[in-house]
C-alpha cells in the first residue's frame, strides 16, 4: 500500500493506491486499448450502479463533468444559474463556459452550503439572464438538503445540477446515494487524487435521463456522431450500399473530455474499496471530533446534516482565529513547520477579480463568516489514529491552547 506517511509529512489529502490498483493499471497498459476502449463503459456501469443512477458518463475531470452538465441541459447565452459562492472555481466557471451568467448565492455560515433561505434570496437577486438552473454543492463531503432545495427549485422552474465533486459515496437523508439524482437532473463528481476514490485525474456525470447522458457522451468527444441512425444526412455517409465505416457527423462543437482506459482501470479497482475508504474516513473524523470538542467554542467540529451519511472528503473545523489572537496564516505556517499540511476550502468565488468585475461587489455574509473560520486538516484512509493525535496536538500548540 502506498500513501501511508508514518511520522513524515501529513498532507491535507492523499490518494490511497494499493498493489491491486497498480496491477489493474498494468493490465490496462498491456491491453489493446489505452483510451476509448471497453474499460470506460465498465467503469461507467459500475459507478452508476454504486450511485444508484441509470447512467454515468466518465470524463477528464470534475470540472469537465460540470461543464458537460451545463451544456447537456442547454444553458447558454441569455440564461443564468444560481451558484453558492462558497465552492471551488469550477462550479461557477462551468456556467460561464456554457455562455450563461452566474448569480451567486450566500450559504449557511456553519455548513458553508446552500440552504432554502439563501436559494430564495438568490432568486430575488438581479440576474443578467433568465434563471434556468441551480448548482447546489455538497461541501467537504457533507450532504446539502437536496429534497428541500429541489422543492424550491421546482417552484421557481429551475433545473438542479448537483456539484457532488466532494461527495462520492455520501448518502442523503432519505437513504439514496448522492448521484442517484433523486432531486436533481444530473450530478457531477471528481476523481482527483485527494477525493474519496481516484482515477488520477477524472470526473463522472450521473443522470437518470438517457437523452442527457447521450448528449454528454457526444459533447465529451468533439460532438462527433458515429451512429448512422442519428445522422442528419444518411445518404452523405453511404459507401457501397451501406454506411461508410469511417463516416461521422459533427452535430455541434464539443470537447476532448474523454477519460482513458488506463484511468478507468484504476477507477474500477478503487470503486471496489470505496465503502472501506468511507468507513475509515468516518473513523478518523470521529476521532478528530472527540479530541477537538473540548476546545469549543473557539474551535468547533464540522457541522453535519442531522441524517444521512457524509463522505468526509475534508475535515474542516471552524476556528475563531480572531478570538484566539492568531492569524490563520501564522497557524498554517506553524502546522507546516510541525510536518502537517492544511488548506482553506474555499475563498468565496464572488471575491475573484473576474467575477467582481463582471457582477460588482456583493455582500454574502454567510460565505464570508464560513471562509474566515475554516481550516482543512489532514484526512485520508491511510492515516493512523496516532496521526490524528499528532495533528490535534500541533493545532492546539499553534492556537495557544496546548
Amino acid at each position: 500500500m502506498t500513501g501511508a506517511t508514518g511520522g513524515g509529512f501529513l498532507p491535507y489529502g492523499h490518494q490511497v493506491v494499493d498493489d491491486d490498483d497498480v496491477a489493474a493499471v498494468i493490465a490496462a497498459l498491456r491491453g489493446d486499448f489505452l483510451t476509448t476502449g471497453p474499460l470506460v463503459a465498465q467503469f461507467e456501469q459500475a459507478f452508476a450502479k454504486h450511485a444508484g443512477a441509470a447512467h454515468a458518463v466518465a470524463c477528464s475531470s470534475g470540472t469537465a463533468a460540470l461543464h458537460l452538465a451545463t451544456m447537456s441541459l442547454g444553458l447558454g447565452p441569455g440564461d443564468a444559474a444560481i451558484v453558492p459562492s462558497l465552492t471551488f472555481l469550477a462550479t461557477a466557471n462551468a456556467v460561464r463556459l456554457a455562455g450563461a451568467e452566474v448569480v451567486f448565492a450566500d450559504v449557511d455560515p456553519e455548513t458553508g452550503m446552500l440552504t432554502a433561505e439563501t436559494l430564495r434570496a438568490a432568486l430575488k437577486s438581479p440576474a443578467r439572464g433568465k434563471l434556468k438552473a441551480v448548482l447546489p454543492v455538497h461541501l467537504a463531503g457533507m450532504v446539502a438538503d437536496m429534497k428541500v432545495l429541489g422543492a424550491v427549485a421546482d417552484e421557481a422552474g429551475l433545473v438542479v445540477i448537483e456539484d457532488a465533486c466532494h461527495a462520492i459515496g455520501a448518502v442523503e437523508p432519505d437513504g439514496a446515494r448522492v448521484g442517484a439524482c433523486a432531486h436533481s437532473r444530473m450530478a457531477a463528481f471528481s476523481t482527483h487524487p485527494v477525493k474519496t476514490i481516484t482515477t488520477g485525474e477524472g470526473g463522472v456525470l450521473t443522470t437518470n435521463d438517457r437523452a442527457l447522458a447521450e448528449r454528454a457522451q457526444l459533447l465529451r468527444n468533439h460532438g462527433m456522431e458515429r451512429d448512422p441512425a442519428r445522422w442528419s444526412d444518411p445518404a452523405g455517409g453511404r459507401d457501397g450500399g451501406g454506411p461508410a465505416p469511417w463516416h461521422y457527423e459533427m452535430v455541434e462543437p464539443g470537447y476532448n473530455y474523454r477519460l482513458t482506459d488506463i484511468a478507468c482501470a484504476l477507477g474500477l479497482s478503487q470503486l471496489k474499496k470505496l465503502d472501506r475508504f468511507l468507513a475509515r474516513r468516518a473513523e478518523l473524523a470521529a476521532r478528530y471530533d472527540r479530541l477537538l470538542t473540548p476546545l469549543a467554542p473557539r474551535v468547533k467540529t464540522p457541522a453535519r446534516p442531522k441524517s444521512g451519511a457524509p463522505a468526509w472528503h475534508l475535515y474542516a473545523p471552524r476556528i475563531d482565529f480572531a478570538a484566539l489572537g492568531r492569524t490563520r496564516g501564522a497557524v498554517m505556517r506553524a502546522m507546516r513547520a510541525s510536518g502537517i499540511g492544511t488548506q482553506v476550502h474555499y475563498i468565496p468565488v464572488h471575491r475573484q477579480p473576474y467575477y467582481r468585475k463582471r457582477y460588482g461587489a456583493l455582500e454574502l455574509p454567510g460565505a464570508e463568516v464560513y471562509f474566515r473560520r475554516t481550516l482543512s486538516l489532514p484526512l485520508y484512509p491511510t492515516m493512523t489514529d496516532g496521526d490524528v493525535d499528532r495533528v490535534v496536538a500541533a493545532l492546539k500548540a499553534a492556537l495557544g491552547l496546548a
